[in-house]
């Protein structure tokens, strides 16, 4: 990905292409003292332009929705600085006379859009938050049709296994850490001076410009997954400039760790939901099951995993074309993000177990993945320092081997931001409990990707501010996804009338 993603081509691409970009974020991703917006940031925000709204280009979106363009400074801190483009979207509110402000739509990542959420999820919404609420939508900065970044990766980097770095099947790192170098070297080279300024603060700092363009004093927000970060941040930097704010499927906000947290967070939030789909798994009468008894599940995706190891089956039109241990590992991952995904596990399983391969999953457009990967690696190594020793990730990956051996080490391996060439220009936002009380937390149980542990930080964290209702239920993204009634109810009822239970509540 050398050359940037051609934005009028972008622009062009289907709605099938722009889901097949949501879905391609999985691959791609999840210093001690706050910090304030910068003085040019915030004194200039209110005196943006108003958006020139016109009907959005491409094929599968709602009529109604329109789409504009916002200039934001590249480095909010220099007057001086470079213009980038900023794609936003919208759905104006279905009733004018019960219109409350604006919703704006954060999706997870990073590297996700959520461009075309005023017509996709939004839609899920119910009325009554359609009715007070403009929905907006937008790509944040260096994923197109916005000012994109890409790192022009080999193609073999793209995979979701090199991508999350599981270590070879003896445990060592050194072929990650070789990894790590080819593939931060590739940024550098071809990132670009944007690919230096992603960045979760500076994420922040862009709503904070869609915010005064759209004309509103204050604006409400619904985060999921990395969103609920980028959320917690805008909510700390311009804590005066929120209304209602969900975050949904929680992230651990660690000022000290950020995204090695949220990489972290993995092998426990296997843990959690494995045993759910290990029950699934060996239910009577499932035509995928794979066990006769629950706790046979285990062992035996342990043992095939270390077959896989040592005898790879080739799996042609696949990245990379075997399926070994690491690519099963990865699978299972990826099939626990949510029940629906289960049955595929299930059936890679079973083809492996018989020396076979189902056929290869279909690819994203190389493209769309180039530009996924920059916009990941660049925010998530730009957000925090990541260790820059082997010997610090050899000692952590044995530590989780042994702990969690579902993962093999994986979480606390060392990404390509262990050779990121830049240092952070900087610390991270650390969330607190200072601002107004008018965030609410959802967050399932059983969640592959932002472990309930995690969200219960970010609980803590904010304090007074938050306050958080746990929902029964397993899958990553909680609200009018994978959660429950019971946690729908709760979210939809802040979103419109703006309350929220009185303390910490249980959804089962």
């Amino acid at each position: 990905m050398g050359r940037a993603l051609d934005i009028r081509e972008a622009r062009r691409m289907t709605q099938r292409t722009r889901t097949i970009r949501n879905a391609a974020i999985v691959g791609v991703s999840t210093a001690l003292l706050g910090i304030t917006a910068p003085v040019t940031a915030s004194a200039t925000a209110d005196a943006a332009e108003p958006f020139a709204w016109t009907a959005c280009e491409g094929t599968g979106v709602d009529p109604r929705q329109q789409c504009a363009t916002l200039q934001v400074p590249m480095d909010h801190a220099d007057p001086d600085s470079p213009l980038i483009d900023i794609a936003v979207s919208r759905i104006p509110s279905e009733n004018p006379d019960a219109r409350r402000g604006a919703l704006l739509l954060i999706a997870g990542g990073p590297g996700g859009s959520s461009l075309n959420d005023p017509s996709g999820k939004g839609q899920k919404l119910p009325q009554e938050v359609r009715d007070t609420h403009d929905l907006i939508g937008f790509a944040p900065r260096g994923l197109a049709p916005s000012t994109s970044v890409d790192c022009g990766l080999e193609h073999g980097d793209l995979a979701t296994s090199k991508l999350r770095p599981w270590p070879a099947p003896d445990g060592s790192v050194d072929g990650n850490m070789d990894t790590a170098r080819r593939m931060a070297d590739a940024c550098a080279r071809n990132g670009g001076e944007l690919i230096r300024h992603l960045s979760t603060a500076n994420e922040a700092r862009d709503i904070d410009r869609i915010r005064a363009a759209l004309g509103e004093r204050k604006i409400s927000a619904w985060g999921v997954s990395y969103g609920t970060y980028v959320g917690a941040v805008y909510s700390q930097l311009f804590p005066h400039r929120t209304d209602r704010i969900v975050l949904d499927s929680v992230d651990n906000p660690d000022p000290a760790r950020v995204s090695r947290a949220w990489l972290a967070g993995h092998e426990q939030g296997v843990e959690d939901t494995f045993p759910h789909f290990a029950a699934w798994a060996s239910k009577p009468g499932n035509p995928d099951r794979v066990a006769r008894r629950t706790s046979d599940v285990r062992p035996m995706f342990l043992r095939l995993a270390a077959r896989l190891d040592r005898e790879p089956i080739p799996w042609p039109g696949a990245n990379p074309e075997e399926l070994n241990g690491n690519v099963l590992r990865q699978a299972m991952l990826d099939g626990l993000y949510r029940p629906s995904r289960y049955p595929t596990l299930a059936k890679l399983i079973l083809a492996a177990r018989q020396g076979t391969v189902p056929p290869a999953p279909e690819a994203p457009p190389e493209a769309v993945l180039q530009n996924v990967a920059g916009v990941g690696a660049g925010t998530l190594c730009n957000d925090v320092a990541w260790p820059k020793s082997a010997a610090v990730y050899q000692k952590d990956v044995a530590e989780s081997r042994a702990e969690y051996p579902l993962t093999a080490g994986m979480p606390r391996n060392a990404m390509l931001c262990a050779a990121w060439p830049y240092p952070p220009r900087e610390a991270p936002v650390r969330i607190t409990d200072r601002g107004p009380s008018n965030i609410l937390l959802v967050q399932n149980e059983r969640d592959v990707a932002t472990p309930l542990g995690g969200a219960l930080e970010m609980r803590k964290a904010l304090g007074r501010r938050a306050v958080m209702v746990t929902v029964d239920s397993t899958g990553h993204d909680a609200y009018l996804a994978n959660g429950n009634a019971c946690g729908d109810r709760t979210v939809s009822r802040f979103l419109a009338t703006g309350q929220r239970p009185a303390s910490d509540t249980y959804c089962d």
